[in-house]
């Protein structure tokens, strides 16, 4: 088990955190199965130090009541966050599918940025989160309020995140509370600055690099494959310059206005030629790396991930019973400064 202490977060600046998204209770129709402190031990045994939980509310929620709790659900992300001191691990718990919005399918019922309704269920959902986490260490556990909020103005936007800080902070007035961009958190949300909210981004573009044939996208199974990187799309290629430029710069010109930043989510699907994703994956790493944010790799075990992503082109080593990507993991902790023990 690791002995150093978690760094210290603030809304005006977030520790470099490396780690992983765990999709375990990620949606009823996707994933919905407990967690593990096997993930947990296994995180903190490779070095890392960050595991973002994104959620679906639907799963702790009564069918005939939404504002009743299932009290095992709750119990089950207590634990979460007691693994998370075990094994000196960050957790932040991201409302992925939240009363009244959502980027996954099907979609809301209603809207948090337009109903009252669905405002004011929504806000109760984070306070019984508040309640129950109440005075846990910022340096352990943050909100994550809306995943990639898309397709609501600068002014809705910070209607209803507002009150949902204030009705956080008047029941634990420390917590630390992370706000992705707009525009599925590509666009920093300068709406929110005079909140004191930190801020995430994302790490998927180029888009049809990390989402070829993915199956969630619809027609990404015509596009072209994309056999090299830097990739070209017309008369752009995407190489590290480009890539800051389109979509970081303006992030670190945000950070600099008093706004912690980090990339809550990052990755490439395991259609993408492998020599490709980890070329992408250097050059995205060793610009945050200067940038000086954390990340959360898209995910630990799965099509993402270091662990089970099942790509064709990959010779796995076997480790702990699972098939193990050593050359991203290799990646990963060299970009990040990162030192394992979990190498046979």
């Amino acid at each position: 088990m690791p002995n150093q202490r978690l760094p210290e977060p603030s809304a005006r600046k977030l520790p470099r955190w490396r780690g992983f998204n765990l999709l375990n209770r990620f949606g009823l129709e996707w994933s919905n199965t407990p967690f593990e402190e096997r993930d947990f031990e296994w995180i903190a045994e490779l070095g890392f130090n960050f595991v973002r939980l994104p959620l679906d509310y639907r799963i702790w929620t009564d069918k005939a009541n939404p504002y009743r709790l299932d009290e095992n659900i709750l119990r089950e992300l207590q634990q979460v966050v007691r693994w998370g001191e075990k094994y000196r691990i960050h957790i932040m718990m991201n409302f992925h599918r939240a009363p009244g919005y959502t980027v996954a399918s099907p979609p809301e019922p209603f809207s948090v940025w337009k109903d009252e309704e669905a405002r004011k269920l929504c806000i109760h959902h984070w306070s019984e989160f508040a309640k129950r986490f109440q005075g846990i260490p910022p340096a352990q556990l943050s909100f994550n309020l809306f995943n990639e909020p898309a397709n609501v103005d600068a002014d809705a936007h910070r209607q209803t995140v507002e009150r949902l800080v204030e009705a956080i902070r008047k029941i634990d007035p420390k917590r630390l509370m992370v706000c992705d961009g707009r525009d599925w958190g590509m666009t920093p949300a300068e709406e929110l600055l005079p909140l004191q909210v930190a801020h995430a981004t994302r790490g998927y573009q180029p888009f049809r690099l990390t989402h070829y044939r993915a199956s969630w996208v619809q027609g990404s199974d015509q596009w072209e494959k994309p056999s090299e990187y830097p990739l070209r799309e017309g008369n752009v290629v995407y190489d590290r310059q480009k890539i800051w430029e389109q979509f970081y710069a303006r992030w670190k010109a945000f950070e600099g206005r008093g706004a912690g930043v980090m990339v809550g989510e990052f990755g490439a699907y395991n259609q993408t030629p492998h020599a490709v994703v980890l070329a992408w994956m250097r050059d995205l790493l060793s610009l945050w790396k200067e940038a000086g944010w954390g990340w959360a790799l898209w995910n630990f075990r799965g099509p993402f991930g270091i662990l089970d992503s099942e790509r064709a082109d990959v010779a796995y080593e076997t480790w702990r019973g699972h098939k193990l990507d050593r050359a991203m993991l290799e990646l990963l902790q060299t970009a990040g400064g990162i030192k394992g023990r979990g190498n046979p």
